[in-house]
């Protein structure tokens, strides 16, 4: 006579719990890949913005090495290797390079070269908005030297407005995939507990306390959240090297510091979804009359 099978607390169906939790983490995951390499592009977009301060004319080049010195100490200069991102642009680069942009020649009817010489300063993304553009456009003017400091307003105020709005979207929209992940995967493993109500209720019958009952559920979860997530981190680095290969601008934008939290996050967003979720749902059928579990 063959035996009845007996189930254990706490068994349920591994492989399809594993899968449907990481298929959701990889779709948050790629959404956080999206995020990362915006937040890069919008850092290179703003490292790239130049502001130019001309000079007085005739400067001697003890004063122009003096005035480099000054500018590069100011905090809102980028750098690069810990040397400031400053270049020097004299009057007759800048006729050339008006030149190539518009056509024309000035200088022939002009019979002089009226441009002054120019320090070309990189900013520091932070420091790409208005109110630390007047600031460093009084912290310039007073040095002994310099002329004036000039930039595109308009562009400047453009590209950050422009990059606060799709980071604002993007941000909408990943809080609401959360939700939606969060929600999946507490559903997914509610259907995974369900065929464990009657032996939930066995052992509350038989006087196991609620921790005794909880604690295979809660172990086994915790196992497969980190699993999920493992598995999600390696398909995203997977797709990650896959894309770079195919578009090899991306490695640019490639930030390893975030994208590390961000694959950290997926692990630790598997196992905290997964404990909790079992949790609540053992609870939930704890407190189920028996006709309920019916």
């Amino acid at each position: 006579m063959a035996r009845p099978l007996k189930k254990k607390l706490g068994s349920y169906p591994t492989l399809l719990v594993v899968f449907s939790i990481t298929l959701a983490l990889v779709v948050i995951g790629l959404f956080g890949l999206l995020l990362v390499h915006a937040h890069k592009l919008s850092e290179v977009v703003r490292e790239n913005l130049e502001v130019q301060v001309y000079l007085d004319r005739d400067l001697p080049e003890t004063e122009l090495l003096r005035l480099q010195q000054d500018l590069g100490q100011l905090p809102q200069v980028a750098e690069r290797d810990g040397k400031p991102q400053i270049r020097f642009v004299s009057k007759e680069e800048g006729a050339r390079q008006l030149l190539q942009s518009t056509g024309e020649d000035f200088r022939q009817f002009l019979g002089d070269n009226p441009l002054r010489d120019a320090y070309a300063l990189k900013i520091k993304p932070e420091y790409t908005d208005t109110l630390h553009l007047h600031q460093l456009e009084r912290s310039v003017s007073t040095q002994r030297g310099v002329f004036e400091m000039q930039y595109p307003q308009d562009l400047f105020a453009s590209i950050n407005n422009n990059l606060t709005r799709v980071s604002l979207v993007l941000l909408g929209f990943a809080a609401v995939l959360v939700l939606v992940v969060v929600i999946l995967i507490n559903n997914t493993i509610k259907l995974a507990l369900f065929s464990q109500r009657f032996l939930i209720r066995s052992m509350q019958l038989v006087g196991a306390t609620r921790f005794f009952i909880q604690q295979p559920f809660l172990r086994r979860a915790t196992w497969q959240g980190l699993a999920a997530g493992v598995l999600a981190a390696l398909i995203l680095i997977a797709l990650m090297q896959y894309a770079y290969l195919e578009v090899s601008e991306l490695r640019l934008l490639r930030d390893d510091v975030n994208l590390g939290l961000l694959l950290l996050g997926v692990v630790g967003l598997g196992v905290v979804i997964g404990f909790f979720s079992s949790a609540r749902a053992v609870h939930k059928y704890l407190k189920m009359s028996l006709d309920d579990l019916y």
